[in-house]
């Protein structure tokens, strides 16, 4: 435990580069289009979208211009916004976290199963979704994994717990995505992880700004960052047997074992299907 921490908050020179990504020709996924891939973004904000990619991307734009998704990578994230920050939809903003991923992959679910079936042959477990988690997970949730009853009515005075909920909410959601998979049998099902991203030098804190200082000596650049999801993703170190799992992406040999246990995948499964069934 102590030396996946450490490593998580000093992470060695990474095992998975670049140079470890092979043509992406005919696949839908900076790195992977600069090997040919098409690369769809999905952001919270229209302007920071526009300046990553000149046009902005949902389901319904992209299942007319596309036939096939191989990627998904599940990365909405916001960290601690003030507590009555809530969404269009009029949800707290942190438990989006969770209900953007979910309904996301939900409506692109068939469209990855369809890849995944043309892909059975020729590369098997190569379509996959990765979501996002965060190291206070490990460190802060509790031994059950998440009460709750804290989604349905998430404290109004805790914005870190409200952080924490949300990251262990996607572990479980990849864990029960994971298993719903395995027992569909299909053919060549498609592969769900979850990854940590780290500390990189992003926004994330623009919410809390006093933590880039108390942090600043741990961030690192958010390149290697985007290493680690990839690793996720297109590493054949890992295939049908981890899915579920939380991925150490920072020794490319590890792997936590603890792929979701009980009931509590299947309640913040059926929840996010709660609260996100008017949308499908």
């Amino acid at each position: 435990m102590f030396q996946s921490q450490f490593s998580q908050f000093f992470p060695p020179k990474p095992l998975f580069t670049e140079a470890d990504v092979g043509l992406q020709h005919s696949k839908v996924a900076k790195v992977l289009y600069r090997k040919g891939g098409r690369v769809y973004i999905a952001g919270r904000s229209e302007e920071k979208a526009r300046e990553a990619l000149a046009s902005e991307a949902s389901v319904d734009a992209f299942k007319t211009k596309e036939s096939r998704l191989d990627i998904l990578w599940s990365n909405a994230n916001v960290s601690q916004p003030p507590l009555s920050s809530v969404s269009k939809q009029g949800i707290k903003l942190q438990l989006a976290n969770c209900l953007g991923p979910f309904l996301f992959t939900q409506l692109l679910l068939s469209l990855l199963e369809i890849t995944a079936a043309a892909c059975a042959s020729t590369s098997p477990g190569s379509v996959r979704v990765v979501w996002s988690s965060s190291q206070m997970m490990e460190l802060s949730a509790p031994g059950g994994a998440i009460v709750m009853s804290e989604p349905r009515h998430p404290p109004k005075d805790d914005a870190t717990q409200n952080y924490v909920n949300s990251k262990t909410g996607n572990y479980l959601l990849s864990a029960e995505l994971a298993r719903q998979q395995r027992q569909s049998h299909l053919a060549a099902p498609v592969l769900s992880f979850t990854s940590n991203p780290g500390a990189a030098t992003t926004r994330l804190f623009r919410h809390k700004s006093w933590l880039n200082y108390l942090a600043g000596p741990l961030l690192y650049d958010a390149r290697l960052a985007a290493l680690k999801q990839l690793y996720a993703d297109l590493s054949a170190d890992i295939g049908v047997e981890q899915s579920g799992c939380f991925v150490d992406l920072l020794e490319a040999a590890k792997m936590e074992k603890n792929c979701g246990k009980g009931k509590k995948v299947r309640e913040i499964w059926e929840f996010c299907e709660e609260m996100t069934k008017g949308y499908c």
